[in-house]
């Protein structure tokens, strides 16, 4: 790769910012990650301008990745998870920062936390049943700020109009069309969503050759297809027949059986009960998808090992494809779960959203390059050690439960092995060096 002087410059202060990311000790800010490069006694001007001067292009970093995702998938069909976070902020001077529902908060008091809204997208790399799930696309989206009481009527139409294009549904559709158009044509994208995304922005806009798995409404109102009359004349065609079971009806109807598959979940094998129906429609996805809708019995748990049986809530899921077998298509909602994982490593464990920053730019760039470094991490951990054995903080496994690849696994695979980093990346000069090479 021929670069620029300037260019070489920038990405080699980039390199050294993503390994002290993945080893700084304490809070995650730019200032930390100076002092853990060993330059806290130099000029920090040009470290915090190549994030407030747009000076790397992150759509190509995460290009890159999502290249190498697609490398390590042997089969023509790649399975993302789409899912939103809050990085919380208490600084009142943040762009982008308002307040939002805090998401920890209990079910019966609703609480309000400040923080910056931001979109992920993660794709599952599978080895059998287990898969590991790498953030492959990763933006801001937060709102509009929010114009004062007597601005102008066209300000507060232009704040409206923004609003709209900003919603998260809308953003979600944007990730899920530029990840359709950088794959191969021939190659499936299947994306697993909350009920959140599961609406009719979401529906009515996806790309072809894209399948939509996401949860739905117990009480959500379903409809057979129409039965042809073979009348010919004026008039609009039927888009829906008879009314359908509501998905709560069909868990609850003892006239249809269940079915019985197993999924990976939780370190081992499960048996799933599951129920069932194809070739209905959804107002919500209108004539556009024909929908096949599944409910799933509520699995039995124990907190301990002589505590009493607890049972967790049904689940109810949708998706866009009547093709898919009812084995695939839970197995790969159950690997959703691993895109909330990518949220609690990134904010717990990285520390991104720490850092102390207020340029517009900055605000958006720093969070990038703390996940890409994650996502990086991983697929180092991912080619240097395959199928990891290394137990998350030493801590001892249940039994019956295979290892998985973990954040400190790959923390391991990165230290003491080699830095498999992406060529279009880093400048050759960094590649096949060990940490402590670099610094």
């Amino acid at each position: 790769m021929d670069l620029e002087p300037k260019e070489e410059r920038h990405l080699h202060r980039l390199s050294r910012h993503i390994l002290s990311q993945l080893v700084c000790m304490g809070r995650h800010t730019l200032t930390n990650l100076l002092t853990t490069e060993g330059r806290q006694f130099v000029d920090w001007t040009a470290d915090y301008r190549m994030y407030s001067k747009e000076r790397i292009d992150w759509e190509s970093i995460f290009g890159q990745i999502r290249e190498e995702v697609y490398a390590l998938n042997k089969e023509k069909l790649l399975i993302t998870a789409l899912d939103d976070s809050l990085l919380r902020k208490t600084g009142k001077k943040i762009p982008g920062v308002k307040f939002a529902r805090d998401p920890m908060g209990p079910p019966f008091q609703i609480n309000f936390v400040r923080g910056q809204r931001v979109i992920q997208m993660s794709a599952a790399i599978s080895e059998g049943d287990q898969a590991s799930m790498v953030p492959v696309m990763f933006r801001d989206a937060s709102t509009p700020d929010k114009p004062r009481r007597r601005a102008p009527m066209d300000e507060w139409a232009r704040y409206k109009e923004e609003c709209k294009i900003r919603r998260l549904s809308v953003q979600g559709v944007n990730c899920i069309k530029e990840m359709r158009s950088h794959m191969e044509k021939d190659r499936a994208l299947w994306v697993a969503v909350d009920g959140s995304y599961t609406n009719q922005t979401v529906l009515n806009n996806l790309p072809d050759n894209t399948v939509l798995i996401g949860r739905i409404r117990s009480d959500a109102k379903l409809y057979h297809l129409p039965i042809a009359s073979g009348k010919t004349g004026a008039g609009r065609k039927k888009i829906y027949g008879i009314s359908a079971h509501t998905p709560e009806e069909l868990r609850t109807d003892e006239s249809i059986p269940w079915q019985l598959v197993n999924a990976y979940s939780s370190g081992k094998m499960h048996e799933f009960k599951i129920k069932t129906m194809k070739y209905l429609r959804w107002r919500g996805s209108g004539k556009r998808h024909t929908l096949q809708v599944m409910a799933i019995a509520p699995l039995r748990y124990r907190l301990s090992e002589k505590s009493r049986l607890l049972y967790r809530d049904p689940a109810y899921l949708i998706c866009t494809s009547t093709d898919i077998p009812a084995n695939k298509l839970l197995q790969a909602y159950l690997w959703r779960w691993g895109i909330e994982t990518n949220f609690r490593d990134e904010k717990t464990v990285l520390g991104t959203g720490q850092a102390q920053i207020r340029n517009p730019a900055s605000v958006k760039a720093v969070p990038q390059m703390m996940v890409a470094s994650y996502a990086l991490l991983l697929l180092a951990g991912i080619k240097l050690w395959g199928k990891l054995k290394i137990l998350l903080n030493g801590k001892p496994r249940r039994r019956n439960t295979e290892p998985r690849q973990t954040t400190l696994s790959s923390s391991y695979a990165l230290i003491f092995g080699r830095i498999l980093l992406p060529q279009l990346i880093f400048p050759t000069s960094y590649q096949n060096k060990t940490l402590t090479e670099v610094f």
